[in-house]
């Protein structure tokens, strides 16, 4: 099991390098290979595209056309970047006159993309490709003393035609179905599907903030213990900023929110102290002491 990986522009670098570690080092203990496509520029975030499609769409095609020469499935671990990056592909696919004018501009870099390329976010290939019945089979630290609340972040979710919940529709209770698969209990919380209001944080911090306390209050009301994403975008917000949400609200939140990498990290007898947890905004000790 081998796959192109795109760990997005923001991981790996500074905003959350504990998820690029946790991601990779799963994946390692799983016996997934990750071939890094190191040049791949970063997707546009939407918000590229909102000034500058052909432009956005253009960053997008040079990464997919990278993954294209392995002959391998993308993987992502960025639910921004795999609903960015989908979008753009299926643009490609169905204007293919589009994508040839794309393709003049990444034949200067000596690359061209043919529109073969399937992208998979690392919790579909978990669930789809490496299976869960698979992975329940190699958990050694059941998470049976949890209560999760599962937090998809907006674009691992629309438009769901673009990201193949017609042919999946197990997709749509994908984190759910993991948690049960790793001993743990979801949470069911209307937040969970919503936005974590990331995107306009530098337009309307009070707003945003208002998001975060409503859906971590809501997680914890109905009894979570921890929430987890997929999405560092998502993560950045939920536990970064969560200290800001609750002065704002004027209460304590203290939630701890996981990388979906180091929960299953855990649970399949990764060594914590390689989970990057210590980088948290919230303490994640006695999550990590009860599993």
């Amino acid at each position: 099991m081998s796959y192109a990986f795109f760990p997005g522009c923001d991981v790996p670098r500074k905003s959350t390098p504990e998820l690029y570690v946790s991601a990779v080092g799963l994946c390692q203990k799983l016996g997934i290979e990750l071939e890094e496509l190191e040049y791949a520029p970063c997707t546009g975030s939407g918000m590229i595209q909102s000034k500058d499609q052909a432009l956005g769409d253009t960053f997008n095609a040079s990464t997919l056309a990278m993954a294209e020469l392995t002959e391998k499935p993308l993987m992502t671990i960025c639910s921004t970047c795999q609903g960015v990056i989908s979008q753009a592909n299926a643009r490609f696919k169905e204007e293919p006159d589009y994508l040839g004018e794309i393709n003049k501009t990444l034949q200067e870099g000596g690359l061209e993309y043919k529109g073969t390329t399937e992208v998979k976010h690392l919790l579909w290939v978990l669930t789809e490709d490496f299976g869960l019945d698979r992975l329940r089979s190699m958990v050694v630290r059941p998470l049976k003393d949890l209560r999760i609340a599962p937090f998809y972040g907006c674009y691992l979710l629309r438009p769901s035609a673009i990201l193949g919940y017609a042919e999946n529709p197990a997709r749509a209770s994908a984190l759910e179905d993991l948690i049960g698969a790793l001993g743990g209990t979801a949470v069911d919380f209307r937040g969970k599907k919503l936005c974590c209001g990331y995107p306009i944080v530098s337009d309307n911090e009070r707003n945003a903030n208002a998001m975060i306390a409503n859906h971590t209050l809501e997680a914890k009301e109905k009894g979570a213990d921890v929430m987890v994403t997929p999405c560092p975008l998502c993560h950045m917000n939920l536990d970064g900023a969560q200290p800001a949400a609750a002065d704002q609200k004027g209460t304590r939140i203290g939630l701890p929110v996981l990388h979906l990498s180091q929960m299953v990290g855990l649970a399949v007898g990764m060594d914590a102290s390689g989970l990057g947890f210590e980088r948290h905004t919230v303490s994640t000790k006695d999550v990590v002491a009860r599993v």
